[in-house]
């Protein structure tokens, strides 16, 4: 199954995650669907950056599981969710490498998401802006 293929990130394709030293929240129709001081920041090739955010820090209960899937040769396999108060805009909404590959391995049990399925993904630099 060629489509199946692993890549190594390189030159060609650089791949870097790296811990954001910021809080980061996701907002969607007034609710916050994620809040973590633990995200992971992806940057790949010429791509935007991702954030990744641990699932531990996500409300879970406002999202669902879907059967759409994806394959990355650099990352492997994607799962998908929606968010449920978003509605049919935020249908597969959230990805997440359940396997990732070796070279990202470090995404594993975090999630992403669609920056135009939700309403914000806000980086706060300093630990005390926007405490609740």
């Amino acid at each position: 199954m060629s489509d199946k293929s692993i890549k190594i990130p390189g030159p060609d394709h650089p791949i870097t995650v790296e811990h954001n030293p910021s809080r980061v929240v996701v907002t969607l129709g007034g609710k916050t669907i994620a809040d973590t001081r633990d995200a992971l920041t992806l940057c790949e090739a010429s791509y935007p950056p991702v954030q990744y955010i641990p699932r531990r820090d996500v409300d879970m209960s406002l999202l669902q599981r879907t059967d759409h899937s994806s394959h990355c040769p650099y990352k492997g396999d994607a799962s998908y969710y929606s968010i449920i108060p978003g509605g049919e805009r935020s249908k597969n909404a959230v990805w997440t490498y359940e396997a990732p590959n070796a070279a990202v391995s470090s995404i594993k049990d975090h999630l992403a998401f669609y920056p135009d399925r939700v309403d914000g993904i806000e980086e706060m630099a300093s630990p005390e802006a926007g405490a609740f």
